[in-house]
């Protein structure tokens, strides 16, 4: 009898100390897998700079090079701060902020013109363990909006503020304003002026041959990051100047939660650039996330499914950059080419423009 109970309680302890694969959710029967990750998550950080018609020889060799060491250096400074011990949100925030200065993207300092020759601003921000987010939208003096985005995210009740009341918090918070003028380049202007010449041509019945207006770097152009730090936190955040000749107060998909941004450590984290209507529309970075979590699916396969089937399907361009929470990089995007660049999995940097 003694032999036979020493077995039960030694079958029982053997049986107490397996790994736990699977349990019911209550009262659902519904069986919910629990998914390891590693006890030591490497690293990971990926960045783009927007998307549209960039083929092999639409830039000049100079300004290729430019937007190649652009994207290397903003790549290599996020991926420096998660080694060197920053969370991921700071290096989300260190590499978009260099984007966000430089005049060649469609952020911050290369922001494109409204219809009535302004410069707004958008961005968001969001931590992947705790689903906190903070987004803000409509500025028109805030040197670097993903720094406000992050300071709505961390030091107010809020997810997102627009407009004057974002931009007094951003004076509060002791964030740099700086003058409208700032935001000017030429070549952004003179883009603004000739989708105006195009669409007065149009309304006086004159043919216009150029499209200038259709063209999908005119629709969108936005930069974006994403990491994955030593404590297997996800974040992501995204930065956009919104569409050249854009209505007054138009607000794209960049600081919207769960359109051009998305983080959660249960599944993925997302940064888009695309036609902003489509991807609010489609939810395009939850969707994938939710793809991910609910059906398991490969990072690779759901991002590819939203972009180049549920976007496309739409009428939607652009594309995406994403993450999971083992550190898979996934590009996928519908476009003639997107800037990217990221870390490959022996830490050095991948600079990546054209689809092939």
């Amino acid at each position: 009898m003694k032999t036979v109970l020493s077995f039960v309680v030694i079958l029982s302890l053997a049986l107490l100390t397996l790994p736990v694969t699977a349990q019911r959710g209550k009262g659902s029967g519904v069986e919910i897998k629990q998914l390891q990750g590693p006890q030591k998550p490497r690293l990971g950080f990926v960045i783009h700079g927007g998307a549209g018609v960039i083929t092999r020889g639409s830039l000049t060799p100079e300004r290729e090079k430019m937007y190649r060491e652009k994207l290397e250096e903003a790549v290599l400074a996020g991926y420096k701060a998660l080694q060197s011990g920053k969370s991921g949100l700071d290096a989300v925030e260190i590499a978009i902020r260099m984007l966000e200065d430089s005049p060649l993207f469609n952020a911050g300092k290369g922001a494109v013109f409204t219809a009535d020759g302004k410069n707004e601003l958008d961005a968001s921000i969001m931590n992947g363990k705790t689903l906190a987010a903070g987004a803000v939208a409509g500025l028109h003096h805030v040197k670097n909006p993903i720094t406000l985005a992050r300071a709505v995210m961390e030091k107010s009740p809020h997810v997102m503020m627009v407009g004057d009341g974002a931009e007094k918090f951003a004076a509060e918070q002791g964030i740099q304003l700086v003058d409208e003028k700032y935001f000017f380049t030429q070549s952004r202007w003179d883009a603004l002026q000739k989708v105006l010449k195009e669409e007065k041509e149009k309304a006086a019945g004159k043919k216009v041959s150029s499209n200038y207006a259709e063209l999908p770097y005119n629709k969108f152009g936005t930069v974006g990051a994403i990491a994955l730090d030593k404590d297997g936190n996800l974040a992501a955040g995204t930065s956009t100047g919104g569409m050249t000749n854009k209505k007054y107060g138009r607000v794209g998909d960049s600081p919207i939660i769960g359109a051009g941004t998305y983080a959660n450590n249960n599944s993925c984290a997302v940064s888009g650039t695309g036609w902003g209507e489509f991807f609010i529309r489609l939810g395009v970075a939850r969707d994938i996330c939710s793809l991910v979590e609910y059906k398991e699916m490969p990072l690779q396969q759901a991002a590819d499914l939203v972009i180049h089937k549920k976007l496309q399907d739409a009428g939607g361009d652009g594309g995406i950059i994403a993450m999971d929470r083992f550190g898979h990089i996934v590009v996928s995007f519908n476009s003639e080419g997107m800037y990217r660049a990221y870390i490959d999995a022996n830490g050095k940097p991948v600079v990546e423009i054209y689809k092939d």
